[in-house]
């Protein structure tokens, strides 16, 4: 049986940013979420929390429509393996705290993956998130259960 060569890219495990040193509480919400109902706010909450810790920015800090047709194509093509190579490339592990052995990535890899293409097209920027802001406050104010809105600066 004929062996298929694959070009292999050789990373400095050192050199990354290992998300999973960010992600241990999230990774604890996803394991209890197995047993018990956990609330998907608190995962939310947690994600942006790795987020916020790692790019300084969340997903809801940027637009999705900033990314083009072909960066939504890209997102919608990846899995395990392309996005772990993906990542990697852009300086940063998707591997959970089980190890490269055991070949697990983080349960919210895509959503790292949103963020890793976000920070290499330049959309994490105080203007983006000004007008992502924006955009959430007037879909709040258009909610005809909304009685107010508290907004921290």
């Amino acid at each position: 049986m004929p062996v298929t060569a694959f070009p292999v890219t050789a990373f400095d495990a050192f050199a990354l940013t290992r998300i999973a040193d960010f992600a241990r509480s999230l990774s604890r919400l996803h394991l209890a979420s197995r047993r018990q109902v956990i609330d998907d706010d608190a995962i939310d909450r947690a994600f942006n929390a790795v987020c916020h810790s790692v790019w300084g920015y969340t997903t809801d800090d940027f637009a999705d429509e900033l990314l083009s047709d072909a960066d939504h194509a890209f997102l919608d093509s990846l899995d395990e393996a392309k996005a772990r190579l993906f990542a990697a490339e852009l300086g940063y592990d998707l591997v959970d705290d089980q190890g490269p052995d055991q070949g697990h990535l983080l349960t919210d890899w895509w959503g790292y993956c949103w963020m890793i293409l976000a920070e290499q097209r330049g959309l994490l920027t105080p203007e983006n998130r000004a007008a992502a802001r924006a955009r959430i406050e007037e879909q709040y104010r258009l909610s005809p259960n909304v009685i107010g809105i508290i907004v921290g600066r």
